[in-house]
């Protein structure tokens, strides 16, 4: 392991190196013409007004629409769930119109900037293609897929009128018991490099400015994947050595490809919240890697930081973090910050220099010139030609653990297939956490297709299917599809300190099995799980991660369409007590290694 991490720190020394030479050829800031507008409304403007536009608000706190104006906000957001009344796609780009309206009523007619959560998908809002979560993208192996599902995300995002999404996630997740586990492309910095080039690229294009290009924010710095016990928001323990080989190439990888902005972890390293580390914000991220773009906090991450309200937020913004996402108590937030100018605990240098920042993103996107919703997307969230490129995604994503006598592929014109399991005609499950609502839930909570109407699709004319959640009655069947797994789970709420098989999935497989039949197991889930008690009970075992909406890139692997070709991007333990484990640990021995996947 320790010469893995020193080979580690030397290529990242020579991408930084690179990564500062391209950043300073490429950056807004260079633009003299981008950087002469900017200093010119930087130079009209009050400390209101630039406080303002240092402030991000969910727009379910927004108590009165004129705050926009008269707190010169510069900033919304829609956490999860927070969604319009009318959540379609229409809907959304009316709100954002009107919100916008509001903003360019200020005396400088700064435009707002808007972000969302658009991690898989736009997938807030209703009818919206749903993609794999990055742990089932990380899996494809495949950079030009993500950046292709990247850039229909993009549109997607960019026809509901948003043009900022708080994607993508590159931690290194090294303990699976970490609830946000599947918003990480793997347990390597490897996968992070590639996959957050490529989503990078996806959502920003060549032209920031250009139509259907929207902001793109890596997230989460530093470290947020390897906290101890993997536990979220905690405490990364880790010599800067090992943080650096580990968790800062991805970054590296994002800023060399231009990203605008970076969100600052919740979580510590050694003790220190990421919020108040003046030396990785500022030192490293902005003065060594010279990234130009703007770095903004997580949700209400100052509450989490020691002291008063004024010295956290001071703690904050003197670290290096230009955007603070507050995201309700926006007019204390906007009072204190100028309290803090007002005695000196900020200087208005740092103040200008966020602002600046900013600004010259805002200018990039093309904001100033095109400030209202592109109304020609609209219509594509959801599109067939979207989904089409979702279903490829899900089929590369598909990892085979296990293929006994070759059960798989299935054939479509066998006489009665038997499907079960909690998660096989359910979409909520199937796409689960971040989707629709910030937790995810189960049931029919957007518009796609379940696994078991995708093999209902699949079949031959004469082929009956037959179903029971429960596992009874597939007697006389020629073969089972068991869909079994995790339910709807986000940060926090995902964290676990057991991965079994549930009680219910296991049962589930028992009751199949009384049939004597095979049986071809599909694991819905986040992180790998601990397979012991269900080993015995399946002759083939299919990884399919959280697929998102389109099921029938399912039943292309089963009945052979195509050949399933993806690839593990997390060691799979064979139980808890191997936990963590990870590529390159001594006495390394999961039940199925790193980059391992089956095909036919």
């Amino acid at each position: 392991m320790k010469t893995r991490i020193l080979l580690f720190i030397i290529i990242t020394a020579l991408l930084t190196l690179n990564c500062s030479k391209q950043n300073t050829q490429t950056s807004a800031s260079n633009n003299p013409s981008i950087d002469q507008k900017v200093e010119t409304i930087l130079s009209q403007m009050t400390l209101q007004e630039k406080a303002g536009q240092m402030t991000q608000v969910d727009r379910s706190a927004i108590q009165n629409i004129e705050d926009i104006k008269n707190y010169y906000l510069g900033s919304l957001l829609s956490g999860g769930g927070s969604a319009p009344n009318d959540n379609s796609p229409a809907g959304w780009a009316d709100m954002y119109d009107n919100f916008q309206s509001e903003a360019l009523k200020t005396r400088l007619k700064i435009p707002l900037i808007y972000g969302i959560d658009a991690i898989h998908g736009n997938n807030n809002v209703k009818g919206a293609v749903i993609f794999p979560h990055n742990i089932g993208m990380g899996c494809t192996w495949d950079p030009a897929l993500v950046k292709k599902a990247a850039q229909v995300t993009a549109e997607e995002v960019a026809g509901t009128g948003i043009n900022w999404t708080f994607s993508p996630c590159i931690a290194v997740a090294r303990d699976i018991r970490w609830g946000r586990t599947y918003e990480s492309f793997g347990e390597t910095p490897e996968i992070q490099q590639m996959m957050a080039q490529a989503e990078v690229e996806g959502y920003q294009g060549t032209d920031l400015a250009a139509s259907g290009s929207i902001l793109a924010c890596a997230k989460h710095f530093l470290g947020d994947g390897g906290t101890t016990g993997g536990i979220d928001q905690g405490n990364t323990q880790c010599d800067e050595a090992t943080l650096r080989a580990i968790h800062l190439p991805g970054y590296i990888s994002a800023i060399k490809s231009g990203v605008g902005s970076i969100m600052v972890s919740y979580s510590s390293w050694n003790g220190l919240k990421m919020s108040t580390n003046k030396y990785l914000l500022t030192d490293v991220l902005k003065n060594e890697l010279g990234f130009k773009g703007f770095l903004v906090s997580d949700w209400g991450a100052l509450y989490q930081l020691p002291g008063d309200f004024k010295t956290q937020i001071a703690s904050a913004v003197n670290a290096g973090i230009d955007m603070v996402m507050v995201p309700t108590d926006y007019k204390g937030f906007i009072s204190a910050l100028i309290s803090d100018v007002n005695s000196g605990a900020i200087s208005m240098d740092r103040i200008n220099n966020a602002v600046k920042r900013i600004l010259t993103i805002k200018m990039e996107m093309g904001l100033f010139e095109h400030p209202f919703s592109n109304r020609s997307f609209t219509a594509q969230v959801g599109s067939s030609s979207h989904r089409e490129i979702a279903r490829e995604c899900v089929r590369e994503s598909l990892v085979l653990l296990r293929n006994d006598n070759n059960i798989l592929p299935l054939k479509k014109n066998l006489s009665k297939i038997f499907v079960a399991g909690k998660n096989a005609d359910d979409i909520g499950n199937q796409c689960g956490g971040w989707t629709i609502s910030w937790q995810g839930s189960s049931g029919n909570t957007t518009t796609g297709t379940t696994i078991l109407q995708a093999i209902k699709n699949a079949v031959s004319s004469s082929t009956q299917v037959t179903y029971s959640e429960d596992g009874n009655g597939a007697s006389g069947s020629d073969a089972a599809v068991v869909v079994i797994g995790e339910i709807p789970y986000a940060e926090g709420k995902g964290d676990r300190t057991d991965l079994s098989i549930s009680n219910e999935d296991y049962q589930t497989l028992l009751n199949v099995k009384k049939a004597n039949i095979p049986t071809v197991v599909i694991l819905i889930s986040g992180r790998p799980m601990i397979l012991d008690k269900i080993l015995n009970l399946s002759d083939a075992i299919i990884a399919a991660w959280l697929p998102g909406t389109e099921g029938e890139g399912i039943s292309d692997v089963i009945f052979g369409d195509y050949k399933p070709t993806g690839k593990l991007t997390h060691s799979w333990p064979r139980s808890m007590s191997q936990v963590p484990i990870n590529y390159g640990d001594q006495n390394y021995d999961p039940l199925f290694p790193f980059k391992f996947g089956l095909t036919y």
